[in-house]
């Protein structure tokens, strides 16, 4: 029997994850190229297409790949729609005509620029005010949008605005003995007022919300709001669907715990319960109801501690109707975890980037990141600080701490995050701990949000060249260059012409000057070796001209902690 099919091998596609059990991500308009190894038997020429369509379509485009070395095939198609696609591989041999087809059909998100591209910023909407002890309302929170907004972000994340229980309701600092005016924990959702699909009296109506979400609007802002998958024990959902729930063997509910903490004010939801398909549906309403009133951006309370299989099944629904929707994974948890809910939809994950401060550390986390194949799947969304976490590198270093953590923040990944607060330099943990002291997740805080020693300025300077140079736009295209001091640390973005090129020098030590001899490629800048050729650093508008590979850089961190160089030629 002639098998004409088997005479041609395809097989090392990339990008592809498992077998093409998941799917690839891009932005619209990103060039998206596709590698394998053809070849087949005998001294037959060969010939080869890409093959792509919007998943939706019914027919197939093409484009002719070409040979590069090595039988190592390559080309690439530019996605037009935030959609999901469809791409594979056909190639034949000249004399027989006869086509073979890659095995598998391969899936590819498209995601829209704010999936790659964006700076969150993090607020109650409760503790927007001025009156100690009362809850700001989504009025209050309007005038606060003006002023996130002249500092650069363009993503105002809400923690949760439903409801909250009053049944154990946690008082400051996580305690259990509640005082009168104790708000409690927004994560703690619902009570006779409602559940998910209600928003706190307190905050005000649904026309209020609407009047928020058209204010940030106006000023191009999009709200994130954060979904978190448990009820307080005054949910709806207790009385209604008590088989939801977790029950001890004398019938009561069982609470939240993540030893050795226990969350009283929480019960989890049995995501396998028998009633588990009513359950999945009504959580995935919850998610369409939301978009309906204006959302498209989710961040995901602890997603790892739910089933990893319910998260593919909810995006894919959500996104093939809603493909506009970027979902954030909040799970800070084992590798393997974070990478599969990666796999499984999330448009974005939060990382260890908060826990990395050293030279080797940083450089080795990125390059994990960055150069492994986890770019293809898994955006880190470089969250400087969070409700739950004040490093410990913040708590100590003062105020050129939190300029260099945002510095790099903003500079490593085209995404990053920062929590209200940051910008005032809020640096008082509990005792031996990485929670904020007086933390805002159990009462309501007042703040002057123009108290001096702020970084407010530096941050919407930063922001300002973020939005000004593309290549702080892409988040596959950092590099790192050499320095020597385990203190300096240097890295580079370069949009894929060459037209913008930036480097960024670092002094990680809060505490004291370093110099080094920063060392550049030049041959990747497209800049000859004997050559002048000209650093402007951006944070302060000074002009150096440099010459050759190797050049000398000095970091004072309570003056200027770093550069951020536009090189040109």
């Amino acid at each position: 029997m002639k098998n004409n099919w088997l005479s041609i091998v395809i097989e090392n596609v990339s990008p592809c994850i498992d077998d093409g059990s998941f799917a690839v991500k891009c932005i619209v308009g990103e060039k998206f190229l596709v590698e394998a190894d053809i070849f087949k038997d005998g001294h037959d020429s060969l010939e080869a297409v890409l093959l792509f369509k919007n998943k939706n379509d019914t027919s197939w485009s093409q484009v002719p790949m070409r040979l590069v070395e090595n039988d190592r095939w390559q080309a690439f198609f530019i996605p037009e729609d935030n959609a999901r696609y469809l791409y594979t591989i056909e190639a034949w041999g000249v004399s027989d005509g006869v086509k073979t087809r890659y095995k598998y059909t391969l899936p590819l998100v498209v995601d829209r620029k704010m999936a790659e591209y964006g700076a969150w910023y993090e607020f109650f909407p409760r503790s927007q005010g001025q009156v100690p002890h009362q809850s700001a309302t989504f009025k209050d929170c309007i005038p606060r949008l003006e002023d996130i907004k002249k500092m650069g972000f363009n993503v105002v994340y809400l923690p949760p605005i439903h409801p909250i229980g009053t049944t154990n309701r946690k008082g400051p600092d996580n305690e259990l003995i509640v005082q009168e005016n104790s708000p409690g924990s927004p994560w703690a959702i619902g009570n006779k007022e409602g559940g998910h699909k209600a928003i706190h009296p307190q905050l005000g109506s649904f026309e209020e919300f609407d009047i928020f979400i058209n204010a940030a609007k106006d000023l191009d802002l999009e709200v994130a709001l954060d979904m978190a998958f448990q009820c307080s024990p005054d949910h709806p959902y207790v009385k209604e669907h008590p088989q939801w729930f977790f029950h001890r063997p004398d019938g009561s509910i069982h609470y939240a715990e993540n030893p050795p903490k226990k969350y009283e004010d929480v019960y989890p939801l049995n995501f396998y319960c028998d009633d588990w398909k009513n359950l999945w549906e009504e959580l995935k309403s919850i998610v369409v109801f939301w978009i309906k009133k204006g959302i498209n951006i989710f961040r995901v309370d602890n997603p790892h501690t739910k089933p990893l299989y319910f998260w593919q099944w909810l995006i894919d629904e959500i996104q093939e109707e809603y493909p506009q929707v970027i979902f954030l994974s909040e799970a800070f948890s084992r590798p393997k975890i974070m990478k599969f809910l990666a796999k499984a939809g999330f448009t974005q994950s939060y990382t260890y980037f908060t826990w990395r401060n050293s030279k080797r550390d940083l450089q080795s986390y990125l390059q994990e990141l960055i150069n492994t194949g986890m770019h293809y799947y898994f955006r880190g969304n470089f969250f400087a600080n969070t409700p739950d976490i004040l490093p410990e590198y913040l708590q100590q270093g003062g105020v050129p701490a939190f300029k260099i953590r945002f510095i790099l923040a903003s500079t490593l990944s085209s995404v990053y995050g920062i929590y209200s607060g940051f910008e005032l330099c809020e640096n008082q943990a509990k005792p031996n701990s990485e929670e904020y002291s007086g933390s805002e997740k159990y009462e309501i805080k007042i703040r002057d949000w123009d108290k001096p020693g702020n970084i407010k300025e530096l941050i919407a300077r930063i922001n300002t060249i973020r939005r000004e140079n593309p290549s702080l736009q892409e988040y596959k295209n950092l590099e790192f260059y050499e320095t020597h001091h385990e203190n300096m640390l240097c890295c580079g973005k370069r949009t894929m012409d060459n037209s913008n090129m930036i480097v960024v020098v670092v002094n990680l030590d809060p505490f004291a000057t370093h110099e080094d001899m920063v060392t550049l490629p030049l041959w990747k800048f497209g800049i000859e070796e004997w050559s002048f050729y000209q650093m402007h650093d951006l944070l302060t508008g000074a002009k150096y001209s440099w010459r050759g590979p190797s050049n000398f850089v000095r970091l004072d961190p309570q003056q200027n902690p770093a550069h951020i160089f536009l090189v040109t030629h």
